[in-house]
């Protein structure tokens, strides 16, 4: 059961990785914000036909939750129409290496912290070295992404 825990993430990020490839090209074609929408949109028919065939919660429930918990929606809208925005200008591998130290950065300030109701997991020297070294990658990164601009243009 474990290995599935981690290759079911491990898809997610492939999928993130296509989504946003995909939606940087369809941002080009139909707009920024007219691909984000088209994404949310169609989540949102195929989500309904989900959750009323195999859903097992409650949708009702949702005036009972705290009010922060709500904003998980807006966090979506924001990091899909950020990426639509970056990836055509500096391309997939970058942006979700940022986005990658972005997600270490905020979850190790969560885990820390216990925000958000999460559990406490306390700071320690290989997260720091986690976090440094991916620093170090997404410095090569952009640096290649430099580097190739320069030698293109």
């Amino acid at each position: 059961m474990s290995l599935v825990l981690m290759i079911l993430p491990l898809l997610a990020g492939i999928g993130l990785s296509i989504q946003s490839a995909v939606n940087g090209t369809l941002g080009r074609q139909i707009g920024t914000i007219e691909s984000a929408f088209f994404t949310f949109f169609t989540g949102a028919i195929v989500l309904t036909i989900v959750v009323n065939f195999f859903g097992q919660g409650n949708m009702l429930n949702l005036h009972e939750v705290p009010r922060w918990q709500l904003l998980c929606a807006i966090f979506g809208v924001i990091y899909l129409s950020l990426m639509v925005l970056a990836v055509p200008k500096i391309g997939v591998t970058a942006a979700v290496i940022s986005v990658i130290v972005g997600q270490l950065v905020a979850s190790m300030a969560i885990d820390q912290f216990g925000w958000f109701e999460s559990a406490v997991v306390p700071f320690g020297w290989k997260r720091l070295i986690g976090v440094v070294l991916m620093l170090i990658a997404l410095y090569f990164v952009f640096r290649e992404k430099k580097a190739d601009s320069t030698t293109t243009a």
